[in-house]
């Protein structure tokens, strides 16, 4: 399986959800499983479906978390030296050619990607379209409405 990267902070959001799937939500399940159970035919029960299908959910979830786990690659953007280019887990701060609006955004992985907070996935158009480039260049992002022309004003690693 190929690595993927993934700040420091998304590993430790990964490894918050695994541990509550772990300690808190299997054992509920466990729970609403036997409470289900006590109360007899299970053939019409639909709480014991419901606790079954939930139990299914929550192992299945608890594989994924621990199999992106295991391939991270994880990247602390404060300890990137990167002279200044766009990379993995650097803060940009961009601003539009068309409108003068700024923006900042920081690079992400897949799992922690918001863009409400400013963190844009790795594999988006935009992150696409910045990889590589330096303070001062400009980026064309094909984006659903039409191209868009981007400055980078500042790259931050923090």
């Amino acid at each position: 399986m190929a690595t993927i990267p993934i700040t420091k902070r998304g590993a430790e959001m990964l490894k918050a959800e695994l541990h509550r799937l772990k300690t808190v939500d299997r054992p509920a399940v466990i729970n609403a499983i036997a409470e289900a159970r006590a109360q007899g035919d299970l053939s019409e029960n639909a709480e014991y479906e419901s606790a079954k299908d939930r139990q299914g959910f929550v192992e299945g979830r608890i594989q994924e978390v621990e199999g992106k786990l295991s391939a991270a690659q994880v990247i602390d953007p404060s300890r990137l030296d990167a002279g200044g280019r766009v990379v993995f887990g650097c803060t940009v701060e961009l601003q539009d050619e068309d409108s003068g609006d700024r923006v900042k955004y920081q690079i992400v992985g897949e799992d922690e990607a918001d863009l409400k907070q400013g963190l844009i996935n790795i594999s988006s158009p935009i992150a696409r379209a910045l990889i590589g480039k330096e303070e001062g260049d400009t980026a064309v992002v094909q984006a659903p409405g039409g191209e868009k022309v981007y400055e980078i004003m500042a790259v931050h690693y923090v």
